[in-house]
């Protein structure tokens, strides 16, 4: 018999690479943590030791996924094991019986009632973690920062780059934060009447947040985050069930609506981001861009006549875009004015940033240039990459190229996101070619 030839152990030339099992974890965890702190937070009613417990779930998981393969739910997984986790450490406790007429005799059970209690409550732990994290005993920067790291499930190196601070800072806001809300015994839930109305502000503000980090990433090798964009939205819509006379939540819906109606459009295939003006607008949902415009409407007739909210006023900006079918089309004239009624409503640095892009459409890149060059003067901005970003675009668009440049290559460095970076870095290579053709 002729003998077979052992097989060679290594992979073929054109196999593809074999992914890193700690890094798809840790990518599974990124995604899934938050609905797994939600689901232990309403055990064991401290959002310090349900970030604890998640991340003992992420070690098993890091322990047994190699061992025994990735489940078919991996968020259920990990919801379960620190769900269990949660169980025993309340067993634990000494008033473990005073707990338990607390939380009731479900707590082995993953499934929520079917039913709210109440007909004006939502049985979201999600939406309960949101109200938790924007207690008022907390400080505005304080909710922000624990908002974003238990719900958007960033690390407190990139909360810190989002908001220009110290990363010290950030981490002691957090660590205080959730001491606060265990020392005050802040009940774990959506609050009703006057207390849920003390709290919609922040509340509108953390996820307009979270879905800012999902639609562009302020770190890492991703642009996109689709699963905080849909946890924001769906968030929302929701708040616009419980509080329909609310104008601005209403508001935030809308342009909620309409930025994600671009997500299939805002990357190239290879996960390049894709600027607006190139975007293939047959691609923008319209299914999502009518519900923004029926939101607005809402917020319109909530408003009774009043004059507009943040969100609001956002939300018509971003209608401007979705009804023009080609960039050219865009009523820069209507931005414009937007812009500057949002500036002087609710002035900020970043608005004032984008009424200069609009001005730029108007009056031209020389007007504009001198409302940014006004802004670089503004300590917040010292180092918000997308100062230098739209100075370049600026200059580029004056025939400035070798100023340009050198504008994309500091935005590039300035930036923490990694497809962000190689696009300003694209543009600062064509600004050079352009260069030396003149």
């Amino acid at each position: 018999m002729e003998q077979q030839p052992a097989p060679d152990p290594r992979p073929a030339p054109d196999a593809p690479p074999v992914p890193d099992p700690r890094t798809a974890i840790e990518t599974v965890f990124r995604l899934e943590s938050p609905r797994v702190i939600a689901a232990v937070a309403r055990v064991v009613r401290d959002v310090g030791i349900a970030e604890e417990l998640a991340q003992d779930a992420l070690v098993a998981a890091l322990e047994q996924w190699p061992r025994d393969g990735v489940p078919d739910n991996p968020g259920a997984w990990l919801t379960a094991t620190a769900r269990h986790r949660a169980v025993d450490l309340v067993r634990r406790r000494e008033n473990y019986s005073r707990k338990l007429q607390e939380i009731g005799r479900g707590l082995d059970t993953a499934e929520p009632p079917e039913e709210p209690a109440d007909p004006d409550d939502i049985d979201d732990d999600l939406l309960r973690l949101v109200f938790t994290a924007c207690h008022p005993v907390l400080s505005a920067e304080a909710r922000t920062a624990l908002t974003l790291r238990l719900l958007g499930g960033l690390s407190t190196t990139e909360i810190a780059r989002a908001f220009l601070v110290p990363e010290a800072t950030v981490a002691q806001r957090i660590v205080r934060a959730k001491k606060t809300l265990a020392s005050r015994n802040i009940a774990f839930e959506v609050p009703y009447g006057p207390d849920r109305e003390a709290r919609l502000g922040s509340v509108l503000d953390v996820i307009y947040l979270i879905f800012n980090e999902g639609y562009a990433a302020t770190a890492g090798d991703d642009w996109l985050r689709p699963a905080l964009c849909e946890d924001a939205l769906r968030l929302a819509r929701q708040l616009a069930c419980l509080m329909p006379r609310e104008p601005e939540v209403h508001g935030l819906v809308s342009l909620l609506e309409f930025q994600a109606s671009r997500t299939p459009a805002r990357t190239a295939p290879d996960g390049t981001p894709v600027l607006l003006e190139d975007q293939d607008r047959r691609r923008w949902n319209r299914m999502l861009i009518a519900r923004g415009i029926a939101a607005l409407g809402l917020a319109r007739r909530a408003a009774a006549g009043g004059l507009p909210g943040r969100y609001a006023l956002q939300a018509a900006i971003a209608a401007c875009h979705a009804h023009a079918y080609r960039y050219a089309d865009t009523d820069w004239a209507s931005i414009a004015t937007l812009y500057g009624l949002l500036a002087a409503r609710f002035p900020s640095p970043v608005v004032e940033l984008n009424r200069a892009v609009a001005v730029s459409m108007t009056e031209g890149p020389a007007a504009a240039l001198a409302l940014v060059d006004a802004l670089t003067a503004v300590p917040a901005l010292r180092d918000y990459h997308l100062l230098p970003s739209v100075r370049a675009d600026l200059l580029s668009r004056l025939g400035r190229a070798a100023e340009a440049r050198a504008e994309f290559e500091r935005a590039a460095a300035l930036t923490a996101s990694t497809p962000e970076r190689h696009l300003l870095l694209r543009r600062a290579a064509e600004s050079a070619e352009s260069a030396d053709r003149y």
